[in-house]
């Protein structure tokens, strides 16, 4: 019995959606996490450390969780042998949604914590809040993937260039 990999996690419909399982929608949503993870910490390290205000910090942080989270997909999109300017495209259509609602999620979360806009480094309040706007955007997140992939769009995408 031959096993085709992609009807393992979407069943598409004739007008091109398809059922997407949580499995892909978590597993699509865990590698924007990492991107997202990275610049979110590094850009709140580096803002706190220099002692930058919440909004440059904040702004920081979020526009490193953008750059590597696209840069993740890049290099996939990339070692599968796609032009550049392909691979930009494809990762910002994979990518863009996800990672406005993870950071939308991650930083409310963040702004509405009490005290937590004021922690510093060596808080546990930080650190704590950090991993927690994390969980929660993983949360938000994974739902919004599964509809975009069930679409054809989101991580979709890329997943044309990973067989």
């Amino acid at each position: 019995m031959q096993h085709d990999a992609h009807t393992e996690h979407a069943h598409h419909t004739p007008e091109g959606h398809g059922r997407v399982s949580w499995t892909m929608a978590a597993q699509a949503t865990l590698h924007c996490l990492t991107g997202c993870a990275i610049g979110e910490v590094l850009g709140m390290v580096i803002g706190t450390a220099l002692s930058w205000g919440n909004v440059p910090t904040m702004i920081l942080a979020i526009v490193l969780a953008f750059f590597f989270g696209y840069s993740l997909t890049l290099r996939g999109v990339l070692r599968a042998g796609v032009d550049f300017r392909t691979a930009v495209r494809v990762a910002l259509a994979a990518d863009t949604l996800s990672i406005a609602v993870m950071e939308l999620i991650d930083n409310g979360v963040i702004v509405l914590w009490p005290g937590a806009m004021d922690a510093h480094l060596a808080d546990v309040l930080f650190w704590g809040v950090l991993a927690i706007s994390l969980v929660v955007a993983f949360v938000v997140t994974t739902p919004v993937n599964r509809w975009m992939i069930g679409r054809g769009k989101g991580h979709a995408v890329v997943h044309q260039y990973h067989h």
